[in-house]
């Protein structure tokens, strides 16, 4: 059985516990499933998408879910803007694992997770991982409307800098 973490508000653990982890994400095919992570030996790579889903609106305190699956379960791994493929749960967590840099990786579970499955729900530090994309320190960020819709908090700011840029 090949352990997995979820990231999500705090204000779902008891639905959680309950009912377990419904499939309401959607991967880039349009399934309905569970995005998810392998528990690595490195917390910050473990879990890594934590600011990154706070900047995206959830504002509230986040904990981590670990789960597990079995290891011949097919599941869909890849990096988060690129095309994903299907390989056993097991397979997919090894190579997260025996990447050089695993920023920006994912693992999509294409069903709900039952609260059978469920092994644990933990606290975890809310300052972990990245925004925007791994390895965005020192680059400008996109200014486009898809990129920094309109009313984002310093998408004004940000606008503004890449029109001085010259963009």
């Amino acid at each position: 059985m090949t352990l997995f973490v979820h990231l999500t508000a705090a204000k779902k653990v008891r639905s959680v516990r309950r009912a377990g982890i419904r499939a309401q994400s959607r991967n880039h095919d349009g399934l309905p499933g569970v995005f998810c992570l392998p528990i690595l030996p490195s917390y910050q790579l473990t879990h890594q998408w934590v600011r990154e889903l706070k900047r995206g609106g959830q504002r509230t305190m986040m904990v981590a879910v670990d789960f597990r699956v079995p290891d011949d379960e097919p599941v869909f791994v890849g990096y988060f803007s690129e095309e994903h493929e299907q390989l056993p749960s097991a397979e997919a967590a090894a190579l997260i694992a025996g990447c050089e840099d695993a920023r920006g990786y994912e693992v999509f579970i294409p069903r709900a997770i039952t609260a059978k499955e469920v092994h644990r729900v933990r606290g975890m530090n809310q300052v972990t991982g990245w925004r925007y994309m791994p390895n965005a320190h020192g680059r400008f960020p996109c200014p486009c409307p898809g990129c920094i819709p309109r009313g984002q908090y310093g998408g004004a700011k940000i606008r503004q800098a890449a029109e001085s840029r010259g963009y």
